[in-house]
């Protein structure tokens, strides 16, 4: 194939969308009626959806380099050998990490399924490589450092009386006391919160386990404490905010102005820079310092409350219990060590 016809096929897109660009006819020969073309646009629409949208953008960005390492070295990029996947998947030890590896052998899976080509991932000219790099980096699986309440109390403090502190408080309380990922907090919407007797009854509408929407409500209480309780910080934002539908957690203008738009996943990341600049956290700190901190903080928090595993993993939706038990096992080991048992 051309590069000009590689660089179409996108491991991101959809069969339907394959079917839309290169099947112009129906089965029996006619010619695809409007009905029929747009029965396939929606088919496309439905599919660009099936798929998280951070996932989409790394799929694109696997096949573009991959693309790039096969123009550089004169493999075959489509249809690949499973020899050429093998040296690439070798050339990437060095710089990157075991996932992201593994996410870019995927990408060029899907490239070959979509393609209409065969693929065999199983292929020992395949799979012989990627074993060997993946035993020889020997990399422990990075976790997030959790941002403990104590974190959370000096960032929110942070937070004044304008516009971006009351948003900012409030999305880092709703951040810390919901678990919430980063994506989930960006898409939520103002009907998303309803405040009850007992705090927030928060939705979440879809999220990286819950790719068909089906959603599930978490409670959130009041605080113990004004200044860090989420009820009072979401408030205080509606206030704001003053529209009763549309996102939550929107855009602050320089002027103050809060825009209609919702914040973008990454905006997360720059507010919690920017709060632990003004909160003063160590070098070291900043170098730790990620969205899924809040997430894993509150996980750490519940459990030296004593509360039970399970319903720790039911709040942070968990699907697999070895996946809450791998956040708290290195507390554990700390908290319940024999060698503090032995009068030391």
């Amino acid at each position: 194939m051309t590069p000009s016809s590689l660089a179409r096929i996108d491991p991101s897109d959809s069969a339907a969308e394959t079917a839309v660009d290169h099947a112009p006819r129906a089965g029996g020969g006619e010619a695809l009626t409007p009905e029929g073309r747009a029965a396939l646009a929606v088919a496309r629409a439905a599919a660009r959806d099936s798929a998280a949208y951070a996932t989409l953008r790394a799929y694109r960005s696997d096949w573009a380099h991959f693309l790039a390492w096969c123009e550089h070295t004169g493999f075959q990029a489509l249809p690949a050998q499973p020899a050429a996947i093998g040296a690439y998947l070798a050339s990437l030890e060095t710089d990157f990490a075991p996932s992201t590896i593994q996410r870019r052998l995927a990408a060029i899976a899907k490239a070959h399924r979509f393609g209409g080509f065969g693929w065999d991932g199983g292929h020992r000219d395949l799979q012989g490589p990627l074993r060997g790099v993946l035993r020889r980096q020997k990399r422990p699986k990075k976790q997030a450092v959790a941002l403990r309440l104590a974190h959370v109390q000096r960032l929110v403090a942070t937070c004044g009386g304008d516009a971006q502190g009351v948003r900012d408080r409030a999305l880092l309380l709703v951040g810390f006391a919901a678990a919430l990922r980063r994506s989930e907090l960006v898409a939520l919407r103002m009907q998303d919160l309803v405040e009850t007797e007992d705090g927030l009854a928060l939705t979440i509408r879809s999220s990286k386990t819950d790719q068909t929407g089906e959603g599930v409500t978490i409670g959130v209480p009041r605080g113990a404490h004004a200044e860090t309780c989420p009820v009072y910080a979401v408030r205080a934002w509606r206030v704001l905010v003053r529209h009763t539908a549309g996102p939550l957690f929107r855009k602050v203008e320089a002027r103050g102005q809060i825009s209609d738009r919702a914040l973008h996943p990454d905006a997360v990341r720059q507010i919690l820079r920017k709060r632990a600049a003004l909160a003063g956290f160590t070098d070291i700190e900043m170098a730790a310092l990620s969205p899924h901190g809040l997430r894993a903080g509150f996980i750490t928090e519940a459990y030296y409350a004593d509360v039970p595993e399970a319903d720790i993993r039911e709040h942070v939706r968990h699907r697999d219990p070895r996946t809450t038990h791998g956040y708290i096992r290195q507390e554990k080991r700390l908290r319940h060590s024999p060698a503090g048992k032995v009068g030391l």
